[in-house]
């Protein structure tokens, strides 16, 4: 089997489980955007997907890196409608690059970084930002507890006009039981709700390839999909 028809069919089973998990939950399938996290993936692969016109939104976590793909290498840069997210956490000498690349900073969880990505945008350019939620305890995970991040939503409201705060990011904890994370994905859910009801186009980002099915559950409207669209289990492929 050809590596361009096992990446198609992990698309395909991926697309699928998406919609399944949103009919379960009466949501409509539509509302749903897969994120392809592109960070780790081979360049032949993601412009295999790229060419089928599968994926729309892709997320990169080293600026560095993605700067070379996306704005360097002509084969990525002629995908300039791409959406492209920021899935990492964000230092502030390189807010510079990420401003000019990125259409969305989902993992913001500081007003100084915020401030550095406003001064650094493009004339004329909106930066969607996504806040991110810490769902853990470990000290080397970003974001902020969900009362903070709330909190930093109503800084960042209105504080920067090339900003536009739409969002939640959050990463589920290792290891976590079925009811652990539909209790934590249900609280940052419906903070939400609650704080983005009058924002057009807003987003929230729970789940990754381990718990996606759960997060779309529990009201995830930009799931994270990386091994699950790149890794084959074929050996030798």
């Amino acid at each position: 089997m050809y590596r361009e028809e096992i990446l198609l069919q992990n698309y395909q089973a991926v697309r699928s489980s998406l919609t399944q998990a949103a009919l379960r939950a009466g949501r409509n399938p539509d509302e749903i955007t897969l994120l392809a996290v592109t960070k780790y993936a081979k360049d032949e692969d993601v412009l295999s997907l790229l060419k089928r016109g599968v994926i729309t939104h892709v997320g990169e976590s080293r600026v560095q890196q993605a700067w070379a793909r996306w704005h360097e290498d002509p084969r990525f840069a002629q995908f300039a409608q791409v959406t492209k997210h920021f899935i990492g956490h964000l230092q502030t000498n390189k807010a510079a690059k990420a401003a000019v690349l990125f259409d969305f900073i989902d993992s913001l969880d500081d007003i100084e970084t915020a401030r550095a990505l406003a001064k650094h945008a493009p004339a004329g350019k909106v930066l969607n930002a996504l806040v991110q939620v810490k769902l853990t305890q470990k000290q080397t995970q970003s974001g902020l507890p969900l009362p903070q991040a709330r909190q930093l939503v109503k800084q960042l409201r209105g504080a920067f006009e090339n900003i536009r705060v739409c969002g939640y990011m959050a990463v589920a904890p290792q290891g976590a039981s079925e009811n652990e994370l539909r209790t934590l994905f249900r609280a940052v859910s419906q903070a939400f709700k609650e704080d983005f009801a009058d924002c057009p186009g807003a987003a929230l980002s729970l789940g990754m390839s381990e718990d996606f099915e759960i997060a779309v559950e529990e009201g995830s409207t930009l799931p994270r999909i990386g091994s699950l669209l790149f890794e084959s289990k074929l050996e030798g492929v």
